[in-house]
């Protein structure tokens, strides 16, 4: 079988990877040679033995951090990756922090203890907890002479003032270091929502939903409290989520593996800890904006259906003109029409001379007499003098006349309309005869 044929960048990417995958973190010892710093700040140099010599790198911001200004023939530790510089197919080491030969011992440590917890799932992704969006309570760990405190505090009361702090010190530093921290993290547990605070302090009644694990930079040996076992079990039983902010951007402890999330500095850790108090007022000042908008279009909806009916069912006083005019109307028609025959037999009895004036008075008596009982019966047709004498017309809801109890029901509502004005009415109960 043929081998594979290899394009050359895509070999010199899957040797990184492998390297990446097969060695990484890697700490070498070994001497200095062909040191230099370029005026970009990086440094580049040769680290040998007796056995070989390998090719590094170490970038500015990382260069930046060194303690100590390394020399062609001084023997140091490095910490970082092996890489392939893909131009030129060269295996490099890309060096993330250097002291003076003596920490490799710790770094050993380091590694095995790392190995050990990352077995048993305590660096797994899936038991990572969300930060809380607005904590009602935040945690510090840290020591009381840190500028880590510092940074920590002030960017929290610049950020989220109305947020209370509660801060639990501790040494960062030394060999009682571990056992301070694991104390005052199981002191700021009590403060959780899950078990209430000291009796001393009930009166603040200050319950922590995120706790800040933080410290300032420093050699490996300074970070080394933060490498211990009982510590990292420790932050994976906190009941609530662990941000790591310890040392710098490159500084890597067993803490930043176990906790919720890693921030690379004790200032980032804050920023991350809860968002700027003015972003929520924005957020609420714009749903407070949304709110009343769909309040005030709701009132313009309703206003409108409010106008639209009372058009529909028109003022009653309105029909009682109309049929008031209507009636006018018909009494005058009426009154021409009386006069109208009173003028014909006028006429006629001219006309004839009739010898019957008798008759014809008492017709005309007659007729007067028919006209004025058609206008007291016309007087009485009018609604008005109806509604006077202390009856009412009723109307639905809809604007409809009601004349009979099966056009009502108990509960709904109703108008009656009066001789001076309109009163709303609501049935309790209906009865037929």
């Amino acid at each position: 079988m043929a081998p594979r044929i290899w394009p050359v960048g895509v070999l010199c990417r899957a040797i990184a990877e492998a390297l990446e995958a097969r060695f990484n973190p890697v700490a070498v010892r070994g001497e200095i040679s062909g040191f230099a710093r370029a005026s970009s700040g990086h440094c580049y140099f040769n680290l040998k033995d007796a056995q070989g010599q390998i090719r590094c790198a170490m970038f500015r911001r990382a260069a930046s951090l060194l303690d100590f200004a390394p020399r062609d023939g001084e023997l140091v530790e490095v910490r970082g990756r092996l890489g392939v510089y893909e131009p030129r197919g060269d295996l490099q080491l890309i060096v993330e922090s250097m002291g003076r030969a003596g920490q490799g011992a710790l770094f050993e440590q380091f590694l095995q203890l790392k190995a050990k917890l990352e077995a048993e799932g305590l660096f797994d992704p899936a038991r990572k907890r969300p930060l809380p969006l607005l904590p009602r309570g935040i945690g510090v760990v840290t020591s009381l002479g840190a500028a880590a405190l510092h940074d920590v505090v002030s960017a929290l009361q610049r950020r989220v003032p109305h947020i209370p702090v509660v801060l639990a010190p501790a040494l960062v530093q030394g060999a009682a270091a571990p056992g301070e921290l694991v104390k005052a993290l199981s002191n700021l547990y009590r403060y959780t929502q899950a078990e209430s605070a000291p009796e001393a302090d009930s009166s603040q009644n200050v319950t922590i939903d995120l706790i800040l694990l933080v410290r300032g930079g420093g050699s490996l040996e300074d970070l080394w409290g933060f490498n211990d076992e009982q510590l990292a079990r420790t932050i994976a039983h906190s009941p609530v989520p662990v941000v790591s902010g310890v040392g710098h951007e490159t500084d890597f402890t067993i803490a930043d593996f176990v906790a919720d999330l890693r921030a690379p500095t004790p200032t980032a850790a804050a920023e991350l800890a809860a968002q700027p108090r003015e972003v929520w007022l924005g957020a609420l000042a714009l749903a407070g904006q949304r709110l009343q908008d769909a309040v005030q279009r709701k009132l313009d909806t309703q206003a409108q259906r409010l106008d639209s009916a009372a058009q529909r069912l028109g003022r009653p006083s309105g029909l009682v003109a109309r049929q008031q005019w209507h009636l006018g109307q018909q009494a005058q028609r009426l009154r021409y029409a009386v006069l109208s025959n009173v003028e014909r037999e006028k006429a006629r009895h001219q006309a004839l001379k009739t010898d019957f004036p008798s008759k014809v008075s008492q017709a005309i008596r007659q007729r007067h007499e028919r006209l004025d009982r058609a206008g007291r019966g016309l007087a009485l047709l009018d609604p008005q003098l109806v509604l006077q004498r202390g009856y009412a017309l009723l109307r639905s809801a809809e604007g409809l006349p009601i004349t009979r109890v099966g056009q009502t029901a108990e509960g709904r509502s109703a108008t009656a309309i009066l001789a001076d004005g309109e009163v709303d009415l609501r049935v309790l109960q209906t009865r037929l005869n």
